[in-house]
């Protein structure tokens, strides 16, 4: 299980922590409804992971296979996945390059989790 934490204040003396976990996603993560739009908002973007830029290219139609055939995905071990390492913001740079996202974190290591298919 992995466990993000997030640390919001409210306030100046309040600090609230909320854990971003991806069995907390109960439901199918599919690749086309909830992985390749978070892909082609955040990374398929000029001059990052397009064709002719930086690998892997994350357009829409070469994303899946950028990904299961270049080893980024480790189905057995999620947590370890390069994917999940780079969004979670545990390797570096840190994808994308706004910085990590609990909820897009959460996303693909569930989809990972789940056996990332491609559905």
């Amino acid at each position: 299980m992995s466990v993000m934490t997030v640390i919001l204040t409210m306030g100046c003396y309040k600090v609230t922590t909320l854990d971003m976990r991806a069995d907390l996603i109960t439901g199918d993560v599919s690749f086309a409804d909830d992985v390749l739009p978070i892909l082609n908002e955040s990374c398929a973007t000029s001059g990052c992971h397009v064709s002719g830029a930086q690998a892997p290219d994350l357009s829409a139609g070469n994303a899946f296979n950028a990904l299961s055939n270049g080893g980024y995905l480790d189905v057995s071990n999620p947590e370890s996945s390069v994917l999940y390492e780079w969004v979670s913001g545990k390797r570096t740079p840190a994808m994308p390059i706004s910085g990590a996202d609990p909820t897009i974190s959460a996303t693909i290591l569930a989809w990972i989790s789940q056996g990332a298919q491609n559905n």
